[in-house]
């Protein structure tokens, strides 16, 4: 009886976990939709081709090299014996001896792997050459995400010391925001974004339609995302998960409404959808931990920071982030990290597969949790924005990184792929040259 009752939930829970892993793949589709409708219509066959192009390097690289990195013991430096999965067994998952297959394990990691690596093509959009952007992906998916997944959920030196993030706050979101941000500095702003004085030019996104198709798509494969964290399935605790997961999401959105009210005196939908994605950013870390109150908390201040964010970035440093990457993810996913340390609540579900955080500040009045948080934080910023600078300074001076002036003004569908996404239509949403 016990036996056959260990194999049903073997069963259950690999199912479980291909199923969530299915629909964080299919959120390379929302991220698709919403990069592509966020540029101009003569950008959009380059902002397709780059994600779904992504997905194929970032899995090669994370069966490459990246894996074994990730995974490789409770140890400072990642080691590499488990190259290109070699010899390793289901019990060699680092977290715990799920009973789940190492093959679906993998799967899962490697869609995680394929998310936090399209998270730089938007930040990036309209003036990156394809290649160079391939080759950092490749980098990025190998060694850069790797090495801080094994810090924060591979037994590594972060994970040892208590930093936690369920599903990615720290170590996907922060990660591709941080990776992105170098990669806009040392890449500079779209032609025409900036005048003399340096005073923005609004550039127009060319479909609406698309941005939103791609904000519901990536809402409900977050779902996945962050109920899979679990590594098998908990009636109680997966219900819970998907409660604080779409708390945090509506919240998000109601916090960039307001301040788009407050700001730009209009109810702006990109900043609304931007927002919703924030709130499910900052939600990552933490849906497991906190109560559903705590969860409303975070998604609405997530909201308003990414609306902040988006307008000083823009407007203050002049960092032109076409679709608001950075700040969706950058800041939603250190706000995510950070409330953690803020908001986890003393254990309500005890589930084994789960390492839990201690209580945040204002449920223990202790700041142990949240110190650690932002540790772990500045760790991880400081690795991803050094390695990522000195990655794109390599590509910028050897092979380059940016376009010709003349292939970005009449766009890289007809310069670097010799097609047009809409042929026989003009128009429509350029916005400035």
């Amino acid at each position: 009886m016990d036996h056959n009752y260990q194999n049903l939930k073997t069963a259950i829970d690999t199912a479980w976990i291909l199923i969530m892993g299915l629909l964080v793949f299919f959120m390379n589709s929302g991220f698709a939709m919403l990069e592509t409708g966020f540029c101009r219509t003569k950008n959009a066959v380059s902002m397709l081709s780059k994600n779904l192009i992504v997905f194929f390097i970032s899995t090669f690289a994370f069966w490459f090299l990246g894996f074994t990195l990730m995974f490789s013991g409770d140890c400072i430096i990642p080691d590499l014996k488990n190259l290109f999965l070699s010899g390793v067994k289901s019990a060699y998952f680092p977290l715990g001896n799920f009973g789940i297959p190492l093959q679906a394990i993998f799967f899962f990691q490697i869609v995680f792997a394929g998310t936090t690596a399209t998270i730089v093509s938007g930040a990036v959009a309209e003036r990156i050459k394809f290649t160079s952007f391939l080759i950092f992906t490749f980098f990025f998916s190998c060694f850069i995400y790797p090495v801080v997944g094994h810090w924060v959920i591979g037994k590594g030196f972060l994970y040892q010391m208590g930093v936690r993030d369920f599903a990615g706050s720290l170590m996907v979101h922060t990660v591709g925001g941080m990776a992105a941000l170098a990669g806009v500095i040392i890449l500079g702003p779209r032609v025409g974004k900036y005048n003399k004085d340096f005073s923005p030019n609004a550039i127009l996104g060319h479909s609406i339609p698309m941005i939103t198709l791609g904000g519901f798509i990536l809402w409900l494969g977050w779902f996945g995302f962050n109920l899979g964290c679990t590594f098998g399935f908990s009636s109680e605790l997966n219900s819970h998960i998907a409660l604080c997961t779409n708390a945090s999401a509506i919240m998000g959105g109601l916090g960039a409404l307001f301040l788009s009210y407050v700001f730009l005196k209009k109810p702006d939908l990109s900043m609304v959808i931007n927002g919703l994605l924030g709130g499910l950013v900052a939600s990552t870390a933490s849906c497991a931990y906190v109560s559903l109150v705590s969860a409303n908390i975070i998604g609405f201040i997530a909201g308003c920071l990414v609306v902040i964010s988006i307008l000083i970035m823009d407007s203050v440093f002049h960092i032109d982030d076409p679709v608001g990457a950075i700040s969706v993810h950058g800041i939603g996913g250190i706000w995510g990290a950070i409330a953690l340390g803020l908001f986890s609540a003393p254990v309500q579900f005890n589930y084994p597969n789960i390492s839990y955080p201690k209580p945040g500040l204002f449920f223990s009045g202790s700041t142990d949790q949240l110190v650690l948080q932002l540790i772990g934080v500045g760790c991880v910023i400081s690795w991803t924005l050094i390695i990522s600078a000195v990655v794109w300074l390599i590509l910028k001076y050897t092979i380059g990184i940016r376009v010709s002036h003349k292939a970005e003004v009449d766009g890289l569908d007809i310069a670097e792929h010799g097609m047009e996404a809409y042929p026989g239509f003009s128009g429509g949403g350029e916005g400035v040259i």
